[in-house]
């Protein structure tokens, strides 16, 4: 989105061509044939190709989503951060309540809202889409894939 569009809740989520538009039905295909194969052609070896197509799916998914995962760490860092030094001294010692995925969602409101929004998301226990609608000045994450 960096290409000259505002980020927003609405185009906020980014997919990644070289995975969803190659990698991803590569694979998907290459397990339809697997299973054909063993379809056609019933054995051990066609049986024991789609045990290995599913185990290269998983592959593919896992290493995915550590990579989320560790971006989701690294977030959970940076708003931690920036929530201790944007929020009022009575509500700091209330981060650590926030949930994983409603610091993952905060990191797109701007500082000037930031607090406030925080002390919502703690106090209604509010869900990481409901965060991202509430923002009124979004900030844009460019990085995350």
């Amino acid at each position: 989105m960096a290409n000259g569009s505002p980020q927003n809740f609405s185009n906020h989520t980014r997919l990644d061509p070289p995975f969803h538009f190659f990698i991803l039905p590569v694979f998907v295909i290459t397990l339809i044939a697997t299973i054909v194969h063993l379809v056609q052609r019933p054995g051990l070896h066609s049986a024991w190709l789609v045990v290995v197509m599913i185990a290269a799916m998983a592959v593919i998914f896992k290493t995915r989503l550590y990579a989320l995962k560790v971006q989701d760490r690294v977030i959970r860092l940076e708003e931690r951060l920036r929530l201790a030094s944007l929020l009022d001294a009575a509500l700091r010692p209330r981060i650590a309540e926030l949930t994983e995925s409603q610091l993952v969602a905060l990191r797109f409101a701007s500082d000037a809202e930031l607090p406030a929004l925080a002390a919502r998301a703690l106090n209604e226990k509010l869900a990481a889409p409901e965060i991202k609608k509430a923002i009124q000045q979004w900030r844009p994450d460019y990085w995350r894939v």
